[in-house]
């Protein structure tokens, strides 16, 4: 029997194992099958506290897996979470095949980047196509450069005017004629004169495949069918996350987007069920965020072990 599994490996589910182990759980975390998490599909990460030069994104993780390591956390690495019963007590997992019993669990499984699904977007993933104006924009590779951003929302928005601090000109390519953003985020958007709107246009390729680095996208007006190439360095794609969330429908409350809805300091609907990080964040989607998010599961889970015992 487990006092506490925690599924997923990135900076909540870290952050997560490192507090409970220290509250002497000896935890067991499940990575999944990309250990890391979702930050690990960038490189430096310039904005985690207490890293002054940056630090590589995988070793950010590695040294997360180390400490909480250091304390008594266990790892199922590379197991995947097939099933679990929350049903009952106690709560049950599947993981490749195998039943777990544990008297409480945190959910940290993250949220996976909407993906344009082009030519050229897979292969030059990290080398200038990005999902994170705020982890790659100031990367030197984009610096003083014509950037595409591709959506048409806040957040679009948002990576847009952010990255006018380090590009000559930002493209926003949004497939309408209009913004879907609020309407006092897409007037600062509209007057900034470093943004420079594409309507009614999509995306259907990245090009720079055999250079191994962007070197503009392939357009088409969704209107008129006309085609056009965008010379630029830099492609970030902003049109949505989907939360990892698709193995607790049904049985864990989430909102329409499938982000789990905690009721309150990282529970869920379900007695001994925690959540931190990307799956129930839909507004910040940052590392420091999750490992905060990861710290409050870690003492909710220890407490309502406590309470458990006593």
């Amino acid at each position: 029997m487990e006092n506490v599994v925690i599924i997923g490996s990135g900076p909540a589910g870290w952050t997560a194992a490192i507090y409970t182990a220290r509250a002497g759980l000896n935890p067991l975390l499940v990575t999944g099958a990309q250990p890391g998490g979702l930050l690990t599909t960038t490189t430096a990460v310039e904005n985690f506290p207490g890293f002054s030069k940056g630090v590589d994104a995988n070793t950010l993780m590695m040294e997360m897996q180390e400490q909480a390591a250091r304390f008594g956390a266990r790892v199922e690495y590379m197991s995947v979470v097939e099933r679990v019963d929350f049903s009952r007590r106690p709560l049950t997992l599947t993981v490749d095949g195998k039943v777990i019993e544990t008297r409480a669990v945190i959910i940290a499984t993250g949220a996976s980047h909407r993906h344009l699904g082009v030519p050229g977007e897979r292969e030059l993933e990290n080398k200038g196509v990005t999902y994170c104006a705020t982890c790659d924009g100031a990367l030197p590779m984009f610096r003083g450069q014509p950037l595409v951003v591709v959506g048409g929302g806040d957040s679009a928005c948002e990576e847009a005017a952010y990255l006018t601090r380090f590009g000559s000109l930002v493209y926003l390519a949004h497939r309408r004629d209009q913004l879907r953003a609020s309407r006092i985020m897409a007037a600062r958007t509209l007057a900034n004169p470093k943004i420079k709107p594409v309507w009614d246009s999509v995306v259907e390729g990245v090009l720079g495949v055999d250079l191994d680095r962007v070197t503009g996208v392939k357009l088409r007006n969704v209107k008129t069918g006309a085609r056009a190439t965008l010379d630029c360095a830099g492609v970030f794609v902003a049109i949505g996350h989907v939360p990892n969330t698709q193995l607790f429908q049904g049985v864990i409350d989430m909102d329409k987007a499938g982000f789990i809805t905690p009721t309150g300091r990282a529970h869920t609907n379900v007695d001994g069920v925690f959540v931190a990080g990307d799956c129930a964040d839909s507004i910040y989607r940052q590392a420091v965020t999750a490992a905060g998010a990861g710290c409050m599961a870690g003492i909710e889970a220890e407490r309502y072990l406590a309470g458990l015992c006593g």
